[in-house]
């Protein structure tokens, strides 16, 4: 019994320990954080935007930042036609807008199965009709280009969409900043003393 005590007194201190507390230095507006476990905070921020706002109990910015990055990244997506989020670092095409767009966690991820699926493995056919997969490579002369053919269905709508998602990956980078870290406070304007009051008549 005692040694299960030890035990659960140790795991309370790890616990504590592992707590980071953020206060702002206004005296007269004290504002106190609880940011409870800022690298998990921070891991569960990436994985769904907003989740570690929720996590720290931070509802009200966990909310809207679940609501506008999120919100963000599926109407590019849809704008997109759902092709403008892939994976793909061959020679023939460097997807670089995948590295913001993955900055929105798990609703980016798909991208890298279907890579693994088809520019790694290359026999396996793409998963859920496509979603997500890279176009056909290598691009050879008598095979369709689907990279082509995306840009000239969807016209401008791919580069908007493509927008978009990294738009909404990017901001959630600032997510997960304020998730580990917490809010950024100003320090309080220093009261200077009033300089005496030259405007009073003098006597004569």
């Amino acid at each position: 019994m005692s040694t299960m005590r030890n035990s659960a007194k140790k795991s309370g201190q790890i616990g504590k320990k592992m707590k980071t507390i953020v206060r702002s230095p206004d005296p007269d507006q004290p504002v106190e954080i609880d940011l409870r476990n800022p690298p998990l905070a921070a891991l569960w921020a990436w994985l769904l935007p907003g989740a570690g706002h929720l996590y720290q109990r931070r509802y009200a910015k966990g909310i809207l930042f679940m609501v506008c990055i999120l919100g963000t990244y599926f109407f590019g997506l849809a704008l997109g036609g759902g092709k403008v989020v892939y994976a793909s670092f061959t020679k023939s095409d460097v997807r670089y807008p995948y590295i913001c767009q993955v900055g929105v966690g798990l609703p980016a991820l798909p991208a890298l199965v279907q890579r693994q699926r088809i520019i790694v493995n290359k026999n396996d056919d793409p998963l859920w009709g496509g979603f997500m997969a890279p176009p056909a490579q290598p691009v050879k002369e008598q095979l369709p280009d689907d990279l082509a053919e995306w840009h000239r269905e969807l016209k401008t709508r791919f580069e908007l969409g493509t927008l978009y998602t990294m738009v909404a990956g990017l901001l959630n980078v600032l997510v997960i900043y304020d998730a580990f870290a917490g809010p950024v406070f100003t320090s309080p304007s220093q009261k200077k003393d009033k300089p005496p009051d030259k405007s009073e008549d003098k006597e004569t």
